[in-house]
């Protein structure tokens, strides 16, 4: 064994999480060690994810949207601006598309970016296998290499897991949970064993009141409302997580497609009764067919806590499983006419995985462990709080979840004509959230972060499980690592005001509003990030070129000596200021610093609502 040797933080995981973690740290000076069980950076998005799911287009954190910009420049630069290439890979005019890609251009992208950064090492195909903790500190790792007998460990100050699977996190000894919470446990609508059907018209008046409300804000939509089917046993909670599988690649290009063969254990009287959907053509750049099924449900409770062995064995069944479907909806008689005509001219594609015989190096594990955390984030965190007009507000937020609340199949059950048991879309219920700090900070460790497999019910993990979110959190996650070592603390002792504050400064968005771009030009987009995660801000409208009325300047006043205090709620300011700012005059610069009672030179020009959160910003700042 290798002589261990010293880091400011170790990751291990490379999904979008690991990359933008590992990039921020880097960027803020850290020595950091990237450690993979995969021959290849990148997670799903080198492994058949293709499509950025969001329903939010724009800018949110600095290495996301650094990504998602040179994937378009690539196609850009490579086929031409008037492409289709590059036309594919831009935001689709409906869905979720925020933009179409090759895993293979991810990968050398995402290569290229860590590269590109000297504070990164590197280790691939390797796995932990041993956590060497000192109370509540991790001290060290020992890592062994995949299918082999070689180890090291690594010594480090701060510690990430940003694996889909946890099993940093599990070796760690801190507590983690997995499966589906009872609807009781934390009074989720959503949560336990469920049947529900997809309808076009609202159930009842709450979901038709939502989805008008859903309706105003800057994301992507979808027209389905979901009805659910109550049964005897609905709202039980259990340990299964949601269905895998693979997302691979076809082609029709000729010289860029390899023939399907009968698989040897082809079992057509099975494979006919899977679910196989196709994602339509012509949405790929270079001709290419993008499948997201069929998946095994069941089959994935076994690799959720399995050694590499038995998720070997998972992975190989679901694999043998796409092959006979291709074989079967290419040839076979029984298949319908319509899917043999257009799969023949398809193969796999042969650019795409080529060292690993087309087969991507990471099955889509949509859900694992979950850390049981300092804070649990569940259904009510994207849930809509009528009283201040947005999802409840934390004041450390690091991060926003986009997402509706999305599990796949647990079960193979139906009823009636019910979706799988499990699979819930819930469209028009889900709203923008904010994920704290506290969500990704273990009870029981000081310096271990988990952005991938953060605390949350299995209801509220189908809002964050997400490669966008999870870019947001890991860069947060980066950046609080940097901030911890600077200070020589670990990162469950940082002031969260001031990683909120740094946050703010790097353009990683905290707080989601409908008119305000987080990577903008104006002065005050920091000031309102920050404030938005204070309660200043109820509603997803933040209105920061409006004026501030007088009734708002005095509620901002009062959070302001609250704060001055050390006694800020941030949900009650924003209940305070949704339900009693009354329309007022506008409020000059000079009347704003006197109401709120500091000294600081003034003119007497109409304040707007940005500059006014500029001022409070700053004197928060001075405050603490």
């Amino acid at each position: 064994m290798k002589t261990a040797q010293n880091y400011d933080l170790v990751i291990y995981g490379s999904c979008s999480a690991g990359i933008a973690c590992g990039i921020r740290a880097a960027r803020e000076g850290l020595s950091v060690l990237l450690v993979v069980h995969t021959p290849h950076l990148g997670g799903m998005l080198t492994s058949g994810l293709c499509v950025w799911d969001t329903q939010y287009e724009g800018n949110r954190a600095p290495v996301y949207d650094e990504l998602r910009q040179n994937i378009f420049n690539h196609y850009r630069i490579t086929y031409g601006a008037d492409s289709s290439q590059y036309q594919l890979a831009l935001p689709g005019e409906k869905g979720h598309n925020n933009g179409n890609f090759e895993p293979k251009v991810a990968r050398e992208i995402i290569e290229q970016m860590v590269a590109q950064e000297q504070n990164i090492e590197v280790r691939r195909r390797y796995f932990p296998i041993k956590v060497f903790r000192d109370s509540g500190r991790i001290q060290s790792v020992r890592f062994r290499a995949m299918g082999g007998d070689e180890e090291f460990v690594a010594r480090g100050k701060v510690f990430a897991d940003c694996s889909y699977e946890g099993d940093l996190m599990a070796l760690s000894g801190t507590a983690y949970r997995y499966g589906r919470e009872s609807r009781d446990e934390f009074n989720e609508p959503h949560a336990g064993r469920i049947f529900a059907r997809p309808v076009r018209e609202a159930p009842n008046e709450r979901q038709r009141f939502l989805a008008g409300e859903r309706a105003k804000l800057n994301l992507r939509s979808f027209d389905t409302f979901m009805e659910v089917i109550e049964t005897q046993d609905s709202g039980i909670g259990d340990n299964r997580v949601q269905a895998y599988n693979w997302r691979t690649l076809l082609s029709c290009e000729p010289a860029n497609r390899v023939t399907a063969t009968r698989p040897d254990n082809y079992q057509p009287e099975k494979l006919r009764n899977l679910e196989f959907t196709l994602a339509n053509r012509n949405e790929l750049p270079n001709d290419k067919l993008r499948i997201n099924r069929p998946q095994l449900i069941g089959l994935q409770n076994l690799y959720v806590e399995g050694t590499w062995e038995d998720r070997q064995k998972v992975m190989d069944e679901h694999w043998e499983a796409l092959q006979g479907m291709l074989f079967y909806y290419q040839n076979d008689p029984d298949a319908p006419i319509s899917y043999r005509k257009m799969l023949r001219e398809y193969g796999w594609a042969k650019d795409e995985f080529k060292d690993n015989n087309y087969r991507p190096y990471e099955i889509y594990v949509r859900e694992a462990r979950r850390l049981e955390g300092r804070y649990v984030f569940t259904q009510q965190d994207v849930s809509l709080m009528d009283q201040i007009g947005r999802t409840p507000i934390h004041g450390d937020s690091i991060a926003i979840s986009d997402w509706y609340v999305d599990p796949h199949a647990c079960t193979d059950e139906k009823m009636g004509d019910s979706l799988h048991e499990g699979k819930i879309m819930l469209h028009q219920e889900t709203f923008p959230g904010q994920i704290p700090y506290r969500a990704i900070l273990p009870c029981d460790l000081d310096n271990l972060l988990i952005p991938v497999c953060l605390s949350s019910s299995h209801v509220g993990w189908n809002a964050v499980r997400l490669e966008p979110t999870w870019m947001n959190v890991g860069e947060s996650a980066g950046l609080a690592a940097a901030l911890a070592v600077e200070r020589d603390t670990p990162p469950a002792e940082l002031d969260p005001e001031l990683l909120l504050r740094a946050l703010a400064g790097k353009r990683i968005m905290i707080s989601f509003f409908n008119d305000l771009d987080v990577a903008g030009e104006d002065l005050w987009v920091p000031a309102i990030q920050y404030l938005g995660a204070k309660g200043f801000f109820p509603g997803y409208d933040c209105g920061a070129a409006g004026p501030l009325a007088s009734g708002v300047a005095e509620l901002w006043a009062t959070g302001f000596k609250d704060f001055q205090k050390g006694q800020l709620n941030p949900m009650e300011l924003a209940e305070r200021i949704q339900k009693g700012a009354p329309r007022s005059a506008a409020v000059a610069e000079q009347e704003f610093i006197s109401t709120l009672g500091i000294n600081r030179p003034a003119s007497g020009k109409m304040l707007n609502r940005g500059e006014a959160a500029i001022i409070l910003f700053e004197e928060m700042n001075l405050s603490k």
